[in-house]
């Protein structure tokens, strides 16, 4: 019996929820702005897709190519990148609200230990912040994403075993 190929959408699926759930779970205990616990995400996603890029190459039986490998890792990116979008929009505007809020607060603690900014420059910054906040966040999920994604899927297409049986040209 043949085994069933594992869709990249389906490991993209799996991915998003296990980053969904740290973040959340980083949230709810106040650590957002944690960036060594936020770090885990990232090593999460970057070894899930490696991984993702060699199970394929093994559910094929070693019969694909560079770009067919690539191309694999970097579908399960995109659905990565499309279901922490819809996230991001989801905990901003109706699960978590006040996000928006300990963002800003946290930008202008941070914004006043700098010395060099007046008060008024210190209120023009939080009034863009909050203003270009989604833009910002949603651009930077795409792009930000769309690079480790693309690095991991290349390593993963460079690390699977590849013995394709039929000549490319």
């Amino acid at each position: 019996m043949e085994e069933k190929i594992v869709q990249p959408w389906m490991k993209g699926l799996i991915l998003s929820l296990i980053t969904i759930v740290i973040s959340v779970g980083l949230y709810l205990a106040g650590e957002m702005q944690n960036k060594a616990l936020g770090a885990i995400s990232w090593v999460i996603i970057v070894v899930g897709i490696i991984w993702s890029c060699i199970h394929y190459a093994k559910q094929m039986q070693g019969d694909v190519t560079f770009g067919n490998v690539f191309a694999h890792g970097f579908k399960v990116t995109a659905t990565l990148i499309v279901i922490t979008v819809v996230y991001t929009l989801l905990s901003f505007n109706v699960l978590f609200p006040e996000m928006t809020d300990k963002i800003i607060e946290n930008a202008a603690t941070e914004m006043e230990k700098n010395k060099n900014m007046t008060d008024e420059q210190i209120k023009q910054a939080l009034d863009m912040t909050k203003k270009f906040m989604m833009p910002f966040a949603i651009g930077g999920i795409i792009f930000m994403y769309g690079i480790v994604g693309a690095i991991a899927s290349a390593i993963g297409a460079g690390v699977a075993k590849k013995t394709p049986k039929q000549n490319p040209f």
